[in-house]
Parts: structure tokens; sequence; C-alpha cells
């Protein structure tokens, strides 16, 4: 292992003594940190700082925060095939692996390579215009929504799997969600708990206004096509609940599996229903 880029969350106050515990252990180790540019400028390690990570090499990734963090580095960098490991100085952690007290050992087990990579699933959202032109938007990790923008009425929506159309509806919108994001937006809107080892996609309508559409688990290689037929002025297209785009009801939204997978480390002292229990229901670690 020569490089570890370190993406701190500049808005959790535990980020900087984080960022020096690890900068201590590294050195031990002779390992490289790089961090991006305003991090290190914030933490005043500016020569740790690099300008544009993603054109130098990288080993593995660790984010210091919460699940968001973890997301957000999955998402950016995703497609540079690194796999990434959060640190938890957040709330719920559901998929960091590491908490503070656990740092050291478990930055011992990363050097002597003992753990193993988990791929997750990811998501990619297209706008398909009137000509059938379709434009990437952006990746995401959790789950790609298709709401109302502002204070809009319920939309009035299309949905089709592949080339077969399935209902006409109304609600608030529809969450289409991986696995991994089977336990974040999809969940609270009624959606099951999916274990990211399924290769699968959830479709989630949000607060839809019939019986007859529930969540629903289809293949992961189904396209889902999403037309709004409400005459709203903008829908928006929302991607792990901070990225955004409105975008004309005119326009189709695409989501798909991307063709690469977001790669996550896990150790061996932590599997998924382990998480679920202490995360969720409060069991005893």
């Amino acid at each position: 292992m020569e490089r570890i880029a370190v993406f701190p969350n500049l808005d959790k106050k535990n980020s900087g003594e984080m960022l020096q515990r690890l900068i201590e252990i590294t050195k031990k180790r002779n390992v490289d940190i790089v961090l991006p540019m305003d991090a290190a400028k914030k933490f005043d390690v500016p020569l740790l700082g690099c300008e544009h990570m993603d054109s130098i090499p990288i080993d593995i990734a660790l984010s210091i925060g919460g699940d968001g963090t973890l997301l957000g580095v999955c998402r950016e960098f995703g497609a540079m095939g690194f796999p990434v490991c959060g640190i938890n100085i957040g709330t719920l952690g559901f998929l960091t692996e590491i908490e503070p007290d656990e740092l050291e050992n478990k930055m011992e087990m990363i050097f002597e390579k003992k753990y193993y990579i988990e791929e997750h699933l990811l998501l990619a959202g297209f706008v398909k215009n009137e000509e059938g032109e379709e434009r990437f938007l952006f990746n995401a990790v959790n789950d790609v929504v298709v709401s109302k923008s502002g204070v809009a009425r319920m939309l009035h929506m299309s949905l089709k799997i592949n080339e077969t159309q399935l209902i006409d509806y109304k609600s608030d919108g529809i969450i289409v969600a991986s696995p991994t994001g089977s336990t974040a937006y999809s969940l609270s809107a009624g959606g099951p708990i999916v274990h990211p080892k399924v290769r699968a996609l959830l479709l989630t309508p949000i607060c839809a206004h019939t019986f007859y559409l529930r969540p629903m688990v289809v293949d992961e290689d189904d396209e889902i096509h999403i037309r709004v037929l409400s005459p709203q002025k903008e829908i928006s297209v929302t991607f792990d609940g901070q990225k955004s785009f409105n975008i004309s009801p005119k326009y189709e939204v695409v989501v798909k599996k991307s063709p690469l997978p977001a790669k996550i480390i896990k150790f061996a002292d932590k599997d998924y229903y382990k998480t679920l229990g202490v995360k969720f229901w409060g069991h005893e670690k």
C-alpha cells in the first residue's frame, strides 16, 4: 500500500482530530496520505493537499464523517476503482466500518490486508429528451428519487420497465433504490430491507394515490423509465439526497445499473445482520 486518500467532512467538528490520528498512524507505516486541497488547507496540512484527486493513483480511500460522506466519495470517485472505508463520526453510520475507538486497530488490519471488499451496485441516472437523446446526470449509491419540485401538487406519473408500460398513477414521486439504499429513504417510504449482495433494484412509490402500486423488487439489469405526465414547471431528480437536478416534465428519467460497482471495505467482525441489530434495533455490539 502506497497512498491513502482521506476525505474528511469539513462540517464535522471531530474531523480534524480524527485526521491527525490518521496522520500519526500512517507515519509509523511510511504510507502517504493525500487530501482534497480544500480539506488540507482547512486542517492546516497544505503539503498533503491535491487539487485534482481524480488524476493521481490511489490504493484505498478513507472517509471521515457519516454515511453521507462515504456515499459522496463512492459516488464521485467510484469509477476510479479504489475501495473506500468509512470512519464514523456521524450519528447512524450504517455503512461506515470504523468507530473512533477502533481506529488504530482497524488501520492495522487494513495495513495487513485483513479485510474484504464488498461490491455494491451503483445506480446511473439519465435524462432522455423528446428526440430520444439520452444524457447522463449522475451516479448514486443509495437511490435516485424523482419527485415534485417545491410545493407542487401530486404528480401524475408513468412507469415503464424496459419496453413494458407498467402503470400510470398519481403520487409524490418514486424512489429507485439499490439494495444498499434499501435502509435509507426507501425504507421510510415503506420499502423492504434488502441485503446488499442481492442483485436487484427497488422501486418504492412515495405516497402513491392507488392501492395497486406497491414497492417492487426487480432484476438488476432492468431499465426503469419514469415520465411525469403532470404539467409541472420543473421536476426534481435527486441522487443519494445530496445532488439534485431540476428537469422539464417533457423529459424521461432513466435509471439503470452502472457498469462499475462501488467498492466498500468490510471487516469480518461486522456482518450485515449484526450491524442491522446494533444500528437499527439497539442490540449490544
